[in-house]
């Protein structure tokens, strides 16, 4: 995972509402919710609702399935584990050998 697409990511997962949602469809396991449901237990809106899951979608983090008039929403999990993989890439690894980062970097 490159650092742009991590830190997208984690930007939506930033939000507290989309936070809520994600971690209420990896409650519902791989059968995921429909949109009706979520909405429900989350007392959401319905276009406060849709325009969170377009940022989920986006990012990768939750994947839709349209089933005869639903709209089953799951969450992908190969994402959020390639995050965390990401974030612990050098883990324990220390700093030896490794030059200064140039400033210009940094403030990117």
């Amino acid at each position: 995972m490159d650092r742009e697409l991590a830190a997208r990511c984690l930007a939506e997962l930033g939000n507290l509402t989309r936070l809520d949602i994600y971690r209420l469809l990896v409650r519902a396991g791989p059968p995921g919710l429909n949109i009706s449901e979520i909405q429900t237990r989350l007392d959401l809106a319905a276009s406060t609702l849709a325009f969170h899951l377009r940022g989920l979608v986006s990012a990768g983090l939750i994947a839709q399935e349209k089933i005869g008039r639903e709209v089953i929403c799951r969450a992908q999990y190969h994402r959020i584990d390639s995050i965390i993989e990401f974030l612990r890439e050098h883990c324990c690894e220390g700093f030896e050998g490794d030059l200064p980062a140039e400033a210009g970097r940094r403030a990117g």
